[in-house]
């Protein structure tokens, strides 16, 4: 089972929010399987999917180059944000990978000048959504993957709204160069040029029960991701009930001091020269009301 190698159960170093997070172990797999030298990300936005490919990368020793590609604005699909999110993506780079990840702020097509012909290993696209928007990705940048490289789209079973990666994946998709994860939104792999790696060769050649097997082994290595990835949320989740409760019992202490301040006040009235004097009226009240 070439696809099941130690790298496929490494856990990431850093869990953002993305719609990516149960693509984790394949990416680790992929780094391990291609060892590629440079890489390009087209959509980056929070960083797990550029966190994932770097770390898998750090912890086999293997140097390599991750161009991140967004303009930290958002969109309609993954929505708009303020400048917080790249600031947090710069932070975690410059910190963690300073010699492998390399941020490139702007647009895709302003940016591709830089990159020349099959000079990337893998490319990662991943940006707007919508068909025209992925397609005239691909066509921009299909030609820097050199042969032998790997192109991921992701996406490609995403069909609502207006999504429509998954039109330019069957539109691309040939038999024996491709593979397709239904989980996570759909991950796409195609393969460019001759396939030198016997890993990827199988997965792309892979009969369809083998096919099933891949796909539910690393459906169930991502989740198990997901589930790590959720814990800060449920820490988070309980710190405020912690937060709720602790609320609950001020104002219980509250009430206490209420009633007790309420019992006292009573007693005082009833200690009063004037709760005493004003006795015999009072049971003479009660002898009227009793004799109605």
């Amino acid at each position: 089972m070439p696809w099941l190698r130690p790298t496929s159960y490494w856990m990431p170093a850093h869990f953002v929010d993305s719609a990516w997070v149960t693509h984790g172990a394949f990416a680790a797999w992929l780094i391990d399987v291609l060892r590629p030298r440079d890489v390009v990300e087209l959509g980056t936005h929070n960083g797990f999917s550029c966190f994932a490919f770097a770390e898998a990368a750090k912890r086999l020793g293997h140097p390599l180059t991750i161009n991140a590609l967004d303009s930290w604005e958002g969109d309609d699909h993954a929505g708009f944000y303020d400048d917080s999110i790249y600031q947090s993506v710069r932070s975690i780079a410059s910190r963690d990978y300073p010699s492998s990840v390399e941020l490139h702020r702007g647009y895709f097509s302003d940016t591709r000048p830089r990159f020349a012909a099959a000079s990337v290993d893998l490319l990662h696209i991943d940006g707007r959504h919508g068909y025209e928007d992925a397609r005239e990705d691909y066509e921009q940048w299909r030609d820097t993957v050199r042969d032998g490289g790997v192109i991921l789209f992701h996406d490609i079973a995403e069909r609502r709204d207006d999504f429509g990666v998954w039109r330019l994946w069957e539109e691309i998709s040939e038999p024996g160069r491709v593979f397709a994860f239904e989980h996570g939104h759909g991950l796409g792999v195609l393969a460019v040029g001759d396939i030198r790696h016997e890993p990827l060769r199988a997965l792309f050649e892979a009969e369809t029960s083998v096919a099933d097997r891949v796909r539910a082994d690393f459906e169930r290595l991502g989740e198990m991701i997901a589930q790590v990835a959720r814990i800060p949320h449920l820490e988070a989740e309980v710190a405020s009930l912690h937060d709720v409760v602790d609320m609950l019992q001020t104002e219980r202490a509250r009430l206490s001091d209420v009633i007790v301040a309420r019992d006292d006040a009573i007693a005082a009235v009833h200690r009063s020269a004037s709760w005493k004097v004003t006795r015999p009226l009072r049971a003479a009240g009660r002898m009227v009301r009793r004799g109605r």
